[in-house]
């Protein structure tokens, strides 16, 4: 006995005779099959839920995407801007003056936000001026030196001045780049360690402006007159 189907051909469906009914049979009703549809059913299980872990520890221990929203950190950061926040780094190593970090809020820690770190643990900051400078004491210059600050725009200066605060252990000191409108360590005080999630690695978005530790700083000091 034959039967008839159709088969595709390229782009055509051509008719194909003679095609035996035991050969058919064979393909669909061996044993074998079904039991390796079983198998690669428990494989794509298991595959799926490693991913899912490995997907999450990435998510909650190693990295972290978070998006923009508001204007404190301008002109480096905008609205929208899609960040991979690097959350491994500091279990390794303490946060360096300049670092672009997300925060935990420390009087209410549901808010993110992103700062740039100015002060360090033992230092004391001062803010004077009407288009403040910030000048840092420590150890090593006890007399204090000036940050030299290029990435803030000359119309972002403004907001909370003549302030001066010193840090104890693991306690930092950050301000928003938009000095104008930033609230940051000026209004809610001191940052503790614990409270920083993590520093901004990737800027992924928008495409013309990927790059790796974005507008992060580095600073050469200069001693305060």
């Amino acid at each position: 006995m034959t039967s008839q189907t159709l088969c595709v051909n390229g782009m055509h469906a051509v008719e194909c005779r003679y095609m035996t009914d035991p050969v058919m049979h064979q393909d669909v009703s061996s044993p074998e099959p079904i039991i390796g549809v079983v198998k690669n059913d428990r494989s794509f299980f298991f595959y799926l839920v490693v991913a899912l872990a490995i997907a999450l520890i990435i998510r909650f221990f190693v990295a972290a995407p978070y998006i923009v929203v508001g204007s404190s950190m301008e002109p480096n950061f905008d609205n929208w801007n899609y960040l991979i926040v690097d959350r491994l780094t500091y279990d390794f190593q303490a946060p360096e003056r300049g670092d672009v970090v997300v925060l935990n809020l420390p009087e209410d820690t549901s808010r993110a936000l992103i700062k740039r770190i100015i002060g360090l643990p033992g230092e004391t900051i001062e803010l004077k001026g009407t288009d403040p400078t910030v000048t840092i004491v420590n150890t090593a210059h006890p007399d204090g030196f000036t940050l030299n600050e290029p990435y803030i725009s000359p119309t972002n200066y403004g907001g909370a001045s003549n302030t001066s605060i010193t840090l104890g252990k693991d306690q930092y000191f950050v301000l928003g780049d938009n000095r104008k409108v930033s609230a940051d360590s000026r209004t809610w005080g001191i940052l503790p360690r614990t409270d920083i999630v993590g520093r901004v690695l990737f800027r992924l978005y928008p495409f013309d402006g990927i790059s790796v530790f974005p507008a992060e700083a580095r600073y050469v000091d200069r001693t305060a007159p």
